[in-house]
């Protein structure tokens, strides 16, 4: 476990091992999208068991941009202090605290909201859960791009280490990316350079209030898994149209961006497209899906197929999947709490 369990420098951030746990819905906000003592201790747990970044679940830069009404949020100071102690629980335990900052788009699934997208369609006219959204306007656009901005203020007085921006899964950065969900004729539609100009404007701004030193990773869906959708080289693209307004890492999924596709899930299947992203935008990457085993996860970062890897399943049902893991290889981790040795 050579690499695993390595250090990893992410801009001026230094992680203590290669295992990320990835942004998990946990669907137990109040109904102002406030943390509750379940996040705090949720979080908590997994860096005591050894996680090295923590990505915090998707935390909504609106209120209409919540997937649930049960969705953190971070569109208003109120909602500050209940993040400030997930972060000060991920510390006390020597992870890194990471944020991810979402707008559900047309995913929006919290009843009574202003549901807005690139193009008025309907993500599943089957589900009454999805209704069809409004067709962003410009004045729209220069919304969400400022409440970002402002969200992104507020997880620098949270006090979190990174800030990761969700472009992934259909939700609203990745329907302006992905060529089934953005159908505009105008300066954020068309082309890959079109389609990405929200995401770089979304970038610019969020850069504004984020200091340069401080890590910025961008989440995305690397594969449509449908016909005219977006494949890992049409990412790989425009994430080379953005990546010169700060972003550090790319952290690549797939699907998500319509219903009822064939998803070839398997472990590691996350994986060949990280490595094409990773490949082409010379950027690192953290990849996975499905991934159970710390071997699985060793041989790929020592392969160069990916920087680093998250395991989400995994740390749900084992929040001490790290220590045992180092254990049974024979690694001795500093990090490991000396209550636990007799275990």
């Amino acid at each position: 476990m050579d690499h695993l369990f390595s250090s990893f420098s992410l801009n001026k951030i230094t992680l203590r091992n290669r295992i990320v746990m990835p942004p998990m819905c946990m669907y137990s906000a109040d109904k102002d999208g406030i943390a509750t003592d379940w996040h705090r201790f949720h979080y908590r747990t997994r860096a005591q068991g050894g996680t090295g970044l923590i990505i915090q679940e998707a935390t909504a830069v609106e209120s209409r941009g919540r997937i649930s009404a049960n969705d953190l949020g971070i569109w208003d100071d109120s909602q500050i202090q209940g993040l400030k102690n997930i972060v000060q629980g991920i510390v006390s335990e020597g992870a890194v605290p990471a944020i991810q900052l979402a707008h559900a788009g047309r995913k929006c699934c919290a009843t009574g909201e202003d549901v807005i997208a690139p193009s008025a369609l309907n993500f599943d006219t089957k589900d009454p859960l999805y209704i069809t959204p409004r067709e962003m306007s410009q004045a729209d656009i220069e919304s969400v791009i400022e409440s970002f901005k402002n969200a992104a203020v507020r997880v620098r007085d949270a006090g979190y280490k990174v800030l990761e921006l969700h472009g992934a899964h259909g939700y609203l950065i990745s329907e302006f990316l992905s060529p089934l969900t953005n159908q505009r004729t105008d300066a954020y539609g068309g082309s890959p350079e079109k389609r990405a100009e929200f995401l770089r404007q979304v970038i610019r701004a969020v850069r504004s209030v984020w200091k340069e030193d401080n890590p910025l990773i961008l989440r995305v869906s690397a594969v449509d898994y449908m016909e005219g959708g977006n494949q890992p080289e049409d990412l790989a693209r425009m994430i080379n149209l953005v990546k010169s307004e700060g972003v550090d890492l790319i952290h690549v999924s797939s699907g998500g961006v319509v219903p009822n596709v064939k998803i070839p899930a398997a472990p590691g299947f996350q994986i060949p497209p990280a490595k094409i992203i990773k490949a082409q935008t010379g950027l690192p990457v953290v990849g996975g899906g499905l991934i159970t085993e710390s071997e699985h996860a060793e041989k790929i970062i020592t392969d160069g197929d990916s920087d680093l890897v998250f395991m989400g399943r995994e740390l749900l049902r084992n929040p001490y999947f790290p220590l045992l893991s180092a254990k049974a290889a024979g690694v001795e981790l500093s990090y490991r709490p000396r209550q636990y040795d007799r275990a």
